[in-house]
């Protein structure tokens, strides 16, 4: 079990202020904490995510219902962990607030965090439990909306957002024969989109689901392009010099090896209206 003891937290805070103590009479200190950030609560695994949190990362805003992917996640990893359902507790938490400098009242969060350098300086992140596809998007009742391979979409207009992986991926994949349609950003694809200047958009999946469920009224995710080009990694937030770090980075680990994450993929994400096209 990786469970931080109250002995273990007792003898961190001790010891850092014995080395305050030393630094302030000037003596030697020896400037290493090996346990690292303690759990908020000794014997429970407190896990934030977003409010509200969206499928098909969470249904129906309930993340302790361990349904939808980033749940279901996380619940495994609380078990490679040692942790009874029981103990797994739920907070939330704006996306910025998450990955900014200061004290968590969290052990880790998951929000669909891609990981960067830049955010490295402030949190922790855990090893890679998912690494984003390409994905694309119709309005409902077009002939782009009803396709089922590549090859349906060959002669689709298609638009993309300039200086994406999405207009690498779509030019790699699709190869389609009309010249893709280069916008300045998403959300003119979407416009495009919804005034039917093109008959579907390539963006990154999360992207992909936010488009459909939020921006457009009948939108279709007509699935993913099989692809490695360019995906962001998305892994746990933990606070800075956590001690649990370590641990769910070996959770994770464990998860990719044996299989549960491509289950759990496939059964939130691909079974869920984002096939993988062929």
């Amino acid at each position: 079990m990786f469970r931080t003891s109250r002995l273990a937290a007792a003898v961190a805070v001790g010891a850092a202020a014995m080395l305050a103590l030393s630094a302030c009479s000037g003596g030697a200190t020896d400037s290493g904490d090996d346990a690292g950030v303690a759990a908020v609560t000794e014997g429970k695994l407190t896990i934030a995510t977003g409010e509200p949190a969206y499928a098909p990362w969470v249904l129906d805003d309930a993340p302790e219902n361990g349904e939808g992917f980033e749940s279901a996640v996380a619940y495994a990893v609380a078990d490679q962990m040692g942790y009874d359902k029981s103990d797994v507790e739920w907070v939330r938490t704006s996306f910025d607030a998450a990955i900014a400098p200061g004290p968590k009242d969290f052990d880790l969060n998951i929000q669909q965090f891609s990981v960067s350098e830049d955010r490295a300086k402030a949190v922790d992140f855990s090893t890679p439990y998912y690494t984003t596809t390409q994905a694309v998007v119709a309005a409902g009742g077009t002939d782009a909306a009803k396709a089922k391979s590549i090859a349906d979409l060959k002669d689709a207009v298609i638009g993309v957002a300039s200086g994406t992986t999405s207009l690498t991926v779509a030019e790699d994949v699709i190869a389609p024969s009309q010249d893709l349609q280069v916008f300045n950003s998403v959300d003119d694809a979407v416009a495009a989109l919804q005034n039917g200047t093109i008959d579907a958009l390539v963006t990154d999946l999360p992207g992909a689901f936010y488009v459909r469920d939020a921006q457009l009224d009948d939108g279709v995710i007509v699935g993913q392009l099989d692809s490695a080009k360019g995906g962001d990694d998305f892994a746990f937030v933990l606070p800075k010099d956590s001690s649990l770090t370590a641990d769910v980075s070996k959770a994770v680990d464990a998860l990719r090896e044996n299989g549960t994450l491509d289950d759990l993929t496939a059964k939130w994400i691909a079974d869920q209206g984002a096939p993988v096209l062929k």
